[in-house]
């Protein structure tokens, strides 16, 4: 038996547009994160970026679950004494609603180079409006 590996000149990027109304903050991260390492595909291969390009709407439209948009905080250090700065998701999504998606999302991706690439075929807007109507973005429902 031998593993097929996909090349990265074979693959062919798509693009997909997920509307963001309704849906559960960690849920919808889940799903989008695998599309964007390509996990969707038959020939997925974990060290070549194998994802599609996703463009989410109505970002502002997200909710979270229990009582977690008072509770959940995010935690940042600056590295020195003292640095330690917190802010809570009501904070954080009343600053810019697009911040919480890009959090849940970034925090599934892998942490190198790889993962950082697949960060970069994210786009998250406010609205119902997208800069991306060329691409042709097909929708989804998750």
């Amino acid at each position: 038996m031998t593993t097929y590996l996909e090349k990265p000149a074979n693959v062919k990027e798509q693009w997909h547009l997920v509307n963001a109304e309704g849906k559960t903050l960690g849920r919808l991260a889940a799903k989008v994160a695998g599309i964007l390492r390509g996990k969707h595909r038959p020939t997925f291969t974990p060290n070549v970026d194998m994802g599609d390009h996703v463009v989410i709407i109505n970002a502002e439209k997200i909710h979270l679950t229990g009582n977690k948009m008072q509770d959940k905080l995010y935690i940042h250090h600056s590295g020195y004494p003292g640095g330690l700065k917190t802010t809570d998701a009501q904070h954080l999504f009343k600053k810019d609603p697009t911040e919480l998606l890009v959090r849940a999302i970034e925090g599934m991706l892998p942490k190198n180079p790889l993962g950082n690439g697949m960060a970069k075929k994210l786009r998250v807007y406010v609205g119902a409006t997208h800069p991306h109507q060329a691409q042709h973005p097909e929708p989804i429902s998750l």
